[in-house]
Protein backbone atom coordinates (compact mmCIF):
# COMPACT_ATOMS: atom_id res chain seq x y z
CA UNK A 1 0.00 0.00 0.00
CA UNK A 2 1.73 3.04 -1.82
CA UNK A 3 2.29 6.01 0.98
CA UNK A 4 4.28 9.39 -0.41
CA UNK A 5 6.22 10.80 1.92
CA UNK A 6 8.48 14.20 2.17
CA UNK A 7 10.87 15.31 4.20
CA UNK A 8 10.28 18.57 6.67
CA UNK A 9 11.63 21.79 4.87
CA UNK A 10 12.75 24.48 7.30
CA UNK A 11 13.44 27.14 4.91
CA UNK A 12 11.74 30.63 5.82
CA UNK A 13 8.68 30.96 3.57
CA UNK A 14 6.79 33.47 2.11
CA UNK A 15 3.05 34.25 2.82
CA UNK A 16 0.11 36.49 2.13
CA UNK A 17 -3.44 35.93 3.80
CA UNK A 18 -6.73 35.93 2.44
CA UNK A 19 -9.62 35.30 3.80
CA UNK A 20 -11.90 33.06 3.13
CA UNK A 21 -15.48 32.82 4.69
CA UNK A 22 -16.52 29.87 6.08
CA UNK A 23 -19.56 29.22 4.47
CA UNK A 24 -17.40 29.74 1.26
CA UNK A 25 -15.10 27.26 2.04
CA UNK A 26 -17.36 24.73 1.77
CA UNK A 27 -19.63 26.25 -1.13
CA UNK A 28 -16.58 26.32 -3.59
CA UNK A 29 -15.74 22.56 -3.04
CA UNK A 30 -19.05 21.98 -4.86
CA UNK A 31 -19.84 24.91 -6.98
CA UNK A 32 -16.54 24.60 -9.10
CA UNK A 33 -16.03 21.50 -10.88
CA UNK A 34 -12.09 21.07 -11.62
CA UNK A 35 -12.98 18.69 -14.82
CA UNK A 36 -13.93 21.49 -17.59
CA UNK A 37 -15.47 18.96 -20.16
CA UNK A 38 -17.78 17.37 -17.35
CA UNK A 39 -18.34 21.18 -16.07
CA UNK A 40 -19.67 22.06 -19.00
CA UNK A 41 -22.42 19.41 -19.08
CA UNK A 42 -23.70 19.68 -15.60
CA UNK A 43 -27.03 22.17 -14.99
CA UNK A 44 -28.69 20.52 -11.62
CA UNK A 45 -29.01 21.00 -8.01
CA UNK A 46 -26.18 20.40 -6.20
CA UNK A 47 -26.62 19.40 -2.26
CA UNK A 48 -24.47 19.42 0.87
CA UNK A 49 -25.74 17.67 4.20
CA UNK A 50 -28.65 16.39 2.17
CA UNK A 51 -31.13 15.23 5.04
CA UNK A 52 -29.61 17.26 7.91
CA UNK A 53 -32.40 19.53 8.48
CA UNK A 54 -30.37 22.25 10.83
CA UNK A 55 -27.39 22.65 8.65
CA UNK A 56 -28.38 22.25 4.73
CA UNK A 57 -26.87 24.15 1.77
CA UNK A 58 -27.87 24.07 -1.63
CA UNK A 59 -26.02 24.84 -4.95
CA UNK A 60 -28.43 26.45 -7.87
CA UNK A 61 -26.58 25.84 -10.84
CA UNK A 62 -27.88 28.20 -14.08
CA UNK A 63 -28.81 26.15 -17.28
CA UNK A 64 -27.50 28.49 -19.53
CA UNK A 65 -23.96 28.72 -18.48
CA UNK A 66 -23.93 25.57 -16.41
CA UNK A 67 -21.07 25.01 -13.92
CA UNK A 68 -18.57 26.80 -13.02
CA UNK A 69 -14.89 25.54 -13.91
CA UNK A 70 -11.13 25.68 -13.09
CA UNK A 71 -10.70 29.09 -14.82
CA UNK A 72 -13.79 30.59 -12.98
CA UNK A 73 -12.17 28.89 -10.04
CA UNK A 74 -9.56 31.44 -10.68
CA UNK A 75 -11.20 34.32 -11.03
CA UNK A 76 -12.91 33.84 -8.07
CA UNK A 77 -10.01 33.52 -5.96
CA UNK A 78 -8.49 36.94 -8.04
CA UNK A 79 -11.72 38.89 -6.20
CA UNK A 80 -11.28 37.14 -2.49
CA UNK A 81 -7.47 37.79 -3.25
CA UNK A 82 -8.16 41.24 -3.71
CA UNK A 83 -10.65 41.90 -0.86
CA UNK A 84 -8.37 40.73 1.56
CA UNK A 85 -5.82 43.13 0.97
CA UNK A 86 -8.07 45.80 1.25
CA UNK A 87 -8.43 44.51 5.16
CA UNK A 88 -11.26 45.24 7.64
CA UNK A 89 -13.98 46.13 7.17
CA UNK A 90 -14.83 43.83 4.37
CA UNK A 91 -15.34 45.61 1.09
CA UNK A 92 -17.95 44.79 -0.52
CA UNK A 93 -17.09 46.38 -4.14
CA UNK A 94 -13.84 44.93 -5.73
CA UNK A 95 -12.77 46.31 -9.14
CA UNK A 96 -10.21 45.38 -12.04
CA UNK A 97 -8.45 47.32 -14.40
CA UNK A 98 -7.54 45.71 -18.01
CA UNK A 99 -3.66 45.11 -16.62
CA UNK A 100 -5.02 43.26 -13.94
CA UNK A 101 -7.40 40.85 -15.89
CA UNK A 102 -5.15 40.09 -18.01
CA UNK A 103 -2.44 38.90 -15.08
CA UNK A 104 -5.53 37.62 -14.01
CA UNK A 105 -6.50 35.26 -17.26
CA UNK A 106 -3.00 34.03 -17.76
CA UNK A 107 -2.48 35.96 -21.06
CA UNK A 108 0.19 38.08 -22.60
CA UNK A 109 -2.11 40.11 -25.46
CA UNK A 110 -6.01 40.75 -24.47
CA UNK A 111 -8.12 39.87 -27.17
CA UNK A 112 -12.21 39.35 -27.66
CA UNK A 113 -12.09 35.71 -26.88
CA UNK A 114 -10.08 36.65 -23.50
CA UNK A 115 -12.70 38.81 -22.65
CA UNK A 116 -15.37 36.65 -23.24
CA UNK A 117 -14.02 33.52 -21.18
CA UNK A 118 -13.69 36.01 -18.71
CA UNK A 119 -17.26 37.20 -18.86
CA UNK A 120 -18.71 33.68 -18.78
CA UNK A 121 -16.63 32.85 -15.62
CA UNK A 122 -17.84 35.97 -14.24
CA UNK A 123 -21.38 35.28 -15.28
CA UNK A 124 -21.30 31.34 -14.40
CA UNK A 125 -20.74 32.37 -10.49
CA UNK A 126 -23.03 35.33 -10.41
CA UNK A 127 -25.93 33.40 -11.96
CA UNK A 128 -25.14 30.14 -9.60
CA UNK A 129 -27.31 30.43 -6.32
CA UNK A 130 -26.21 29.38 -3.13
CA UNK A 131 -29.26 28.20 -0.64
CA UNK A 132 -27.82 28.27 2.90
CA UNK A 133 -30.74 26.63 5.51
CA UNK A 134 -29.96 26.30 8.92
CA UNK A 135 -31.14 26.19 12.15
CA UNK A 136 -30.87 29.44 14.18
CA UNK A 137 -31.86 29.49 18.21
CA UNK A 138 -35.59 28.62 17.76
CA UNK A 139 -36.09 28.83 14.41
CA UNK A 140 -34.81 28.28 10.31
CA UNK A 141 -33.36 30.97 8.17
CA UNK A 142 -32.84 30.36 5.17
CA UNK A 143 -30.46 32.65 2.70
CA UNK A 144 -30.95 32.91 -0.86
CA UNK A 145 -27.76 34.63 -2.47
CA UNK A 146 -25.09 34.76 -4.91
CA UNK A 147 -21.50 35.29 -4.62
CA UNK A 148 -21.44 37.75 -6.94
CA UNK A 149 -24.78 40.15 -6.42
CA UNK A 150 -23.43 42.41 -9.48
CA UNK A 151 -20.81 42.02 -11.91
CA UNK A 152 -20.80 45.57 -13.51
CA UNK A 153 -18.79 45.54 -17.31
CA UNK A 154 -16.86 48.10 -18.99
CA UNK A 155 -16.09 47.79 -22.68
CA UNK A 156 -14.41 50.64 -24.81
CA UNK A 157 -17.05 51.27 -27.29
CA UNK A 158 -19.16 48.34 -28.67
CA UNK A 159 -20.26 44.89 -27.62
CA UNK A 160 -17.54 42.91 -29.29
CA UNK A 161 -14.49 45.27 -27.99
CA UNK A 162 -12.66 43.15 -25.09
CA UNK A 163 -13.21 44.25 -21.19
CA UNK A 164 -11.34 47.44 -20.42
CA UNK A 165 -12.48 46.92 -16.61
CA UNK A 166 -15.31 45.44 -14.24
CA UNK A 167 -16.90 45.81 -11.04
CA UNK A 168 -17.67 42.36 -8.70
CA UNK A 169 -19.95 43.60 -5.86
CA UNK A 170 -19.91 40.94 -2.83
CA UNK A 171 -22.81 39.75 -1.27
CA UNK A 172 -24.43 41.15 1.74
CA UNK A 173 -24.45 37.55 3.61
CA UNK A 174 -20.52 37.15 2.74
CA UNK A 175 -19.40 40.55 3.88
CA UNK A 176 -21.03 40.37 7.33
CA UNK A 177 -19.54 36.53 8.00
CA UNK A 178 -16.27 38.19 7.06
CA UNK A 179 -16.80 41.12 9.57
CA UNK A 180 -18.29 38.97 12.19
CA UNK A 181 -14.69 37.25 11.56
CA UNK A 182 -16.27 33.72 10.64
CA UNK A 183 -13.04 33.04 7.68
CA UNK A 184 -10.44 31.07 7.61
CA UNK A 185 -7.04 32.53 6.80
CA UNK A 186 -5.00 30.81 3.76
CA UNK A 187 -1.61 31.56 2.48
CA UNK A 188 -2.16 33.08 -1.30
CA UNK A 189 1.72 32.76 -1.85
CA UNK A 190 1.72 28.85 -1.93
CA UNK A 191 -1.73 28.94 -3.62
CA UNK A 192 0.02 30.09 -6.53
CA UNK A 193 2.29 27.19 -7.01
CA UNK A 194 -0.56 24.47 -7.06
CA UNK A 195 -2.71 23.11 -9.37
CA UNK A 196 -6.40 24.13 -9.10
CA UNK A 197 -7.59 20.95 -7.40
CA UNK A 198 -4.35 20.53 -5.23
CA UNK A 199 -5.65 24.19 -4.68
CA UNK A 200 -8.85 22.77 -4.09
CA UNK A 201 -7.14 20.34 -1.13
CA UNK A 202 -5.37 22.70 0.47
CA UNK A 203 -8.35 25.19 1.34
CA UNK A 204 -10.24 22.33 2.67
CA UNK A 205 -7.36 20.45 4.39
CA UNK A 206 -6.00 23.90 6.21
CA UNK A 207 -9.40 24.28 7.64
CA UNK A 208 -9.21 20.47 9.02
CA UNK A 209 -5.94 20.81 10.38
CA UNK A 210 -6.24 23.43 12.11
CA UNK A 211 -9.56 22.16 14.01
CA UNK A 212 -7.40 19.42 16.31
CA UNK A 213 -4.03 21.17 15.75
CA UNK A 214 -2.89 22.79 19.02
CA UNK A 215 0.01 24.68 17.66
CA UNK A 216 2.99 21.96 18.93
CA UNK A 217 2.07 18.03 18.34
CA UNK A 218 1.82 18.14 14.57
CA UNK A 219 2.46 14.44 14.28
CA UNK A 220 -0.61 13.93 16.43
CA UNK A 221 -2.92 15.60 13.24
CA UNK A 222 -4.33 13.98 10.67
CA UNK A 223 -7.50 13.78 8.61
CA UNK A 224 -9.68 11.35 6.82
CA UNK A 225 -12.42 11.19 4.21
CA UNK A 226 -14.16 8.85 1.76
CA UNK A 227 -12.43 9.34 -1.71
CA UNK A 228 -15.83 9.48 -3.30
CA UNK A 229 -17.42 12.66 -1.08
CA UNK A 230 -14.10 14.43 -1.79
CA UNK A 231 -14.73 14.30 -5.48
CA UNK A 232 -18.26 15.07 -4.96
CA UNK A 233 -17.63 17.89 -1.78
CA UNK A 234 -14.16 19.02 -2.39
CA UNK A 235 -13.64 18.78 -6.52
CA UNK A 236 -17.34 20.00 -7.82
CA UNK A 237 -18.59 16.55 -8.84
CA UNK A 238 -15.39 14.64 -10.36
CA UNK A 239 -16.01 11.72 -11.65
CA UNK A 240 -15.54 8.87 -9.27
CA UNK A 241 -12.60 6.28 -10.84
CA UNK A 242 -13.30 2.69 -9.53
CA UNK A 243 -9.56 1.79 -9.10
CA UNK A 244 -6.98 2.89 -6.72
CA UNK A 245 -4.39 3.03 -9.24
CA UNK A 246 -6.17 4.59 -11.85
CA UNK A 247 -7.21 7.48 -9.34
CA UNK A 248 -3.31 8.09 -8.24
CA UNK A 249 -2.06 7.53 -12.14
CA UNK A 250 -5.19 9.43 -13.74
CA UNK A 251 -6.76 11.89 -11.15
CA UNK A 252 -5.62 12.68 -7.80
CA UNK A 253 -1.97 11.40 -7.63
CA UNK A 254 0.08 14.42 -8.96
CA UNK A 255 -1.77 16.90 -7.51
CA UNK A 256 -1.28 15.48 -3.91
CA UNK A 257 2.27 15.03 -4.87
CA UNK A 258 2.45 18.70 -5.49
CA UNK A 259 1.21 19.51 -2.19
CA UNK A 260 3.60 16.93 -0.55
CA UNK A 261 6.68 18.61 -2.49
CA UNK A 262 5.68 22.26 -1.29
CA UNK A 263 5.90 21.17 2.41
CA UNK A 264 2.11 20.94 3.02
CA UNK A 265 1.93 17.66 3.64
CA UNK A 266 3.27 15.04 4.73
CA UNK A 267 2.23 12.27 3.29
CA UNK A 268 -1.13 10.79 2.12
CA UNK A 269 -2.41 7.32 1.91
CA UNK A 270 -5.35 5.97 -0.16
CA UNK A 271 -7.07 2.59 1.29
CA UNK A 272 -10.03 0.84 0.93
CA UNK A 273 -12.92 1.90 3.04
CA UNK A 274 -13.95 -0.55 5.82
CA UNK A 275 -17.80 0.31 5.96
CA UNK A 276 -19.01 -0.03 2.65
CA UNK A 277 -17.29 0.06 -0.98
CA UNK A 278 -14.44 2.64 -2.44
CA UNK A 279 -11.47 4.15 -1.24
CA UNK A 280 -10.72 6.70 1.99
CA UNK A 281 -7.77 8.90 1.90
CA UNK A 282 -5.62 9.76 4.66
CA UNK A 283 -3.86 13.13 5.45
CA UNK A 284 -0.73 14.46 7.44
CA UNK A 285 0.16 17.81 7.50
CA UNK A 286 3.82 19.09 6.88
CA UNK A 287 6.01 21.56 7.83
CA UNK A 288 4.42 24.33 5.60
CA UNK A 289 1.17 23.83 7.22
CA UNK A 290 2.58 24.49 10.65
CA UNK A 291 4.07 27.12 10.12
CA UNK A 292 1.40 29.04 8.19
CA UNK A 293 -0.78 28.07 11.15
CA UNK A 294 1.60 29.97 13.34
CA UNK A 295 1.60 32.97 11.09
CA UNK A 296 -2.22 33.11 11.21
CA UNK A 297 -3.08 31.98 13.75
CA UNK A 298 -0.63 32.24 16.74
CA UNK A 299 1.64 35.00 16.03
CA UNK A 300 -1.07 37.28 15.10
CA UNK A 301 -5.14 36.96 15.52
CA UNK A 302 -7.09 36.57 12.83
CA UNK A 303 -8.70 40.20 13.25
CA UNK A 304 -5.35 42.17 13.47
CA UNK A 305 -4.67 41.65 9.99
CA UNK A 306 -4.55 45.15 8.43
CA UNK A 307 -4.05 46.54 5.05
CA UNK A 308 -3.91 49.90 3.88
CA UNK A 309 -7.60 50.47 1.56
CA UNK A 310 -6.79 51.83 -2.14
CA UNK A 311 -8.91 54.16 -3.90
CA UNK A 312 -9.90 51.67 -7.13
CA UNK A 313 -13.54 52.08 -5.63
CA UNK A 314 -13.27 55.87 -6.39
CA UNK A 315 -11.28 55.09 -9.93
CA UNK A 316 -12.90 52.16 -11.41
CA UNK A 317 -15.72 50.48 -9.31
CA UNK A 318 -17.92 54.05 -8.23
CA UNK A 319 -17.14 55.52 -11.87
CA UNK A 320 -19.23 51.82 -13.34
CA UNK A 321 -21.86 52.53 -10.70
CA UNK A 322 -22.86 55.77 -11.81
CA UNK A 323 -22.60 54.48 -15.96
CA UNK A 324 -24.61 51.71 -15.14
CA UNK A 325 -27.34 53.88 -12.90
CA UNK A 326 -27.58 55.97 -15.45
CA UNK A 327 -28.28 53.21 -18.82
CA UNK A 328 -31.14 52.21 -16.18
CA UNK A 329 -32.49 55.11 -15.73
CA UNK A 330 -32.39 56.20 -19.09
CA UNK A 331 -33.72 52.55 -20.64
CA UNK A 332 -35.62 51.25 -17.65
CA UNK A 333 -33.84 48.19 -18.33
CA UNK A 334 -32.90 46.42 -15.36
CA UNK A 335 -28.88 46.10 -14.10
CA UNK A 336 -28.59 42.59 -14.89
CA UNK A 337 -29.92 43.16 -18.43
CA UNK A 338 -27.25 45.66 -19.09
CA UNK A 339 -24.80 44.30 -20.76
CA UNK A 340 -21.57 46.93 -20.50
CA UNK A 341 -21.17 50.60 -20.73
CA UNK A 342 -18.92 52.08 -22.68
CA UNK A 343 -15.39 53.65 -21.22
CA UNK A 344 -16.40 56.76 -22.52
CA UNK A 345 -19.41 56.90 -20.32
CA UNK A 346 -16.81 55.95 -17.58
CA UNK A 347 -14.66 58.60 -18.27
CA UNK A 348 -17.70 61.29 -17.91
CA UNK A 349 -18.58 59.34 -14.48
CA UNK A 350 -15.21 60.29 -13.06
CA UNK A 351 -15.67 63.91 -14.17
CA UNK A 352 -18.91 63.83 -12.73
CA UNK A 353 -17.84 62.42 -9.60
CA UNK A 354 -15.44 65.22 -9.55
CA UNK A 355 -18.40 67.77 -8.74
CA UNK A 356 -21.15 64.98 -6.94
CA UNK A 357 -20.69 62.27 -4.75
CA UNK A 358 -22.19 59.30 -5.48
CA UNK A 359 -24.98 59.24 -3.12
CA UNK A 360 -26.31 62.20 -4.54
CA UNK A 361 -25.94 60.94 -7.98
CA UNK A 362 -29.22 58.80 -8.46
CA UNK A 363 -30.81 62.92 -7.43
CA UNK A 364 -28.85 64.73 -10.40
CA UNK A 365 -29.78 62.00 -13.03
CA UNK A 366 -33.44 62.15 -12.19
CA UNK A 367 -32.93 65.80 -12.79
CA UNK A 368 -31.47 65.62 -15.42
CA UNK A 369 -33.40 63.13 -17.36
CA UNK A 370 -36.44 65.19 -16.40
CA UNK A 371 -35.18 68.51 -17.80
CA UNK A 372 -33.89 66.31 -20.86
CA UNK A 373 -37.63 65.69 -21.31
CA UNK A 374 -39.13 68.40 -20.70
CA UNK A 375 -37.06 70.18 -23.32
CA UNK A 376 -37.65 67.08 -25.81
CA UNK A 377 -33.89 66.32 -25.97
CA UNK A 378 -32.59 62.52 -26.86
CA UNK A 379 -30.05 61.70 -23.81
CA UNK A 380 -28.01 58.98 -25.57
CA UNK A 381 -24.89 59.32 -23.70
CA UNK A 382 -23.58 60.28 -19.77
CA UNK A 383 -21.96 63.11 -21.49
CA UNK A 384 -25.18 64.95 -22.09
CA UNK A 385 -25.73 65.15 -18.37
CA UNK A 386 -23.09 67.10 -18.03
CA UNK A 387 -25.23 70.08 -19.42
CA UNK A 388 -27.29 70.41 -16.41
CA UNK A 389 -25.34 70.19 -13.74
CA UNK A 390 -25.18 74.54 -13.37
CA UNK A 391 -28.99 74.15 -13.56
CA UNK A 392 -28.71 71.19 -10.93
CA UNK A 393 -26.98 73.48 -8.03
CA UNK A 394 -28.87 76.45 -8.74
CA UNK A 395 -31.76 75.07 -8.10
CA UNK A 396 -30.65 72.45 -5.08
CA UNK A 397 -31.58 74.80 -2.85
CA UNK A 398 -35.02 75.28 -3.69
CA UNK A 399 -35.34 71.58 -4.13
CA UNK A 400 -33.81 71.22 -0.64
CA UNK A 401 -36.49 73.78 1.24
CA UNK A 402 -39.06 72.01 -1.30
CA UNK A 403 -38.06 68.52 -0.36
CA UNK A 404 -37.54 69.83 3.44
CA UNK A 405 -41.17 71.27 3.04
CA UNK A 406 -42.70 67.92 2.07
CA UNK A 407 -41.18 66.48 4.34
CA UNK A 408 -42.41 67.85 7.49
CA UNK A 409 -45.68 67.80 5.97
CA UNK A 410 -45.71 64.08 5.85
CA UNK A 411 -45.17 64.24 9.45
CA UNK A 412 -47.72 66.06 10.42
CA UNK A 413 -49.96 64.55 8.86
CA UNK A 414 -48.69 61.03 10.34
CA UNK A 415 -48.65 62.70 13.44
CA UNK A 416 -52.52 64.03 13.16
CA UNK A 417 -53.59 60.73 11.85
CA UNK A 418 -51.79 59.28 14.84
CA UNK A 419 -54.08 61.64 17.20
CA UNK A 420 -56.95 61.16 15.24
CA UNK A 421 -56.28 57.02 16.09
CA UNK A 422 -55.86 58.07 19.58
CA UNK A 423 -59.16 59.54 19.72
CA UNK A 424 -60.50 56.54 18.46
CA UNK A 425 -59.39 54.09 20.47
CA UNK A 426 -59.99 56.17 23.41
CA UNK A 427 -63.76 56.07 22.61
CA UNK A 428 -63.71 51.93 22.28
CA UNK A 429 -61.26 51.74 25.44
CA UNK A 430 -63.78 53.94 27.32
CA UNK A 431 -66.88 52.24 26.20
CA UNK A 432 -65.90 48.73 27.31
CA UNK A 433 -64.35 50.06 30.43
CA UNK A 434 -67.75 51.97 31.14
CA UNK A 435 -69.60 48.43 29.99
CA UNK A 436 -67.75 46.37 32.47
CA UNK A 437 -68.61 48.72 35.58
CA UNK A 438 -71.70 48.30 37.99
CA UNK A 439 -74.82 50.23 36.53
CA UNK A 440 -75.57 52.78 39.12
CA UNK A 441 -71.74 54.44 38.25
CA UNK A 442 -72.80 53.98 34.40
CA UNK A 443 -75.85 55.87 34.98
CA UNK A 444 -73.93 58.76 36.88
CA UNK A 445 -71.79 58.86 34.10
CA UNK A 446 -74.11 58.90 31.26
CA UNK A 447 -76.10 61.66 33.45
CA UNK A 448 -73.45 63.91 33.48
CA UNK A 449 -72.71 63.71 29.81
CA UNK A 450 -76.30 64.17 28.73
CA UNK A 451 -76.25 67.51 30.90
CA UNK A 452 -73.26 68.48 29.34
CA UNK A 453 -74.31 67.66 26.28
CA UNK A 454 -77.42 69.23 25.95
CA UNK A 455 -78.18 72.37 23.68
CA UNK A 456 -79.17 76.10 25.60
CA UNK A 457 -82.22 77.45 25.21
CA UNK A 458 -83.70 78.30 22.18
CA UNK A 459 -80.70 76.36 20.32
CA UNK A 460 -80.74 73.24 18.38
CA UNK A 461 -79.38 69.69 19.16
CA UNK A 462 -77.42 69.04 16.48
CA UNK A 463 -74.19 67.78 17.24
CA UNK A 464 -75.42 67.10 20.73
CA UNK A 465 -74.57 63.22 20.26
CA UNK A 466 -71.25 63.81 19.54
CA UNK A 467 -70.69 65.99 22.32
CA UNK A 468 -72.78 63.41 24.61
CA UNK A 469 -70.12 60.68 23.45
CA UNK A 470 -67.12 63.12 23.58
CA UNK A 471 -68.27 63.88 27.38
CA UNK A 472 -69.42 60.29 28.58
CA UNK A 473 -65.57 59.48 27.05
CA UNK A 474 -64.02 62.40 29.32
CA UNK A 475 -65.91 61.55 32.32
CA UNK A 476 -64.89 57.77 32.19
CA UNK A 477 -61.10 58.37 32.10
CA UNK A 478 -61.38 61.16 34.71
CA UNK A 479 -63.08 58.82 36.72
CA UNK A 480 -61.22 55.29 36.16
CA UNK A 481 -57.54 56.68 36.23
CA UNK A 482 -54.57 54.57 34.90
CA UNK A 483 -57.26 52.09 33.22
CA UNK A 484 -56.83 53.31 29.76
CA UNK A 485 -53.25 53.78 27.88
CA UNK A 486 -51.81 57.56 28.12
CA UNK A 487 -51.20 58.94 23.86
CA UNK A 488 -47.48 58.47 24.46
CA UNK A 489 -47.89 54.89 25.70
CA UNK A 490 -50.29 53.91 22.98
CA UNK A 491 -48.14 55.65 20.33
CA UNK A 492 -45.10 53.72 21.37
CA UNK A 493 -47.40 50.24 21.41
CA UNK A 494 -48.53 51.03 18.19
CA UNK A 495 -45.62 51.85 16.31
CA UNK A 496 -42.94 49.10 17.66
Amino acid sequence: METTQATDNQRTIETEAIYLENTLLRVFGVLFCHDPKRARSRTRNIEINRGVAEKHITVRLDPEYAQPGPFAHKVAMAVIRKQSRFGSPAQKQISFSQRELMRLAGRKIWGGRDSEELIRALRQIRYTHVIAQFKKEDRFVEHDFSIFNEVLIERRNSATDPITACTVVIADPIIQSLNDKHFTCLNHVLMQELSSVATAFYMRLFYHFSIPFDGKHLNRVSFKKRYDDICLEWLGGLTVLKYRSDIIRDQLGSHLDQLVRVGFLRSYDISPAETREGFVIAFRPGARFASDYQTFYVRRHQGDFQFNFHDESQAIGEPHQVAYLFVEKRTGQKRDGIPYVSSRDVETAKELLRSLPLSQMEDFLDFALSEARRTRFDLQTLGGVKQYLNSYFQTSDRRATEKAKASAKLVQEAEEQLKSDYAAYLRTAAGKLLESRPAHERATIEDLARAKARPPVGGTGFLSNTFYELERTRLTIDRYPGEVLSFDLWKERTTR
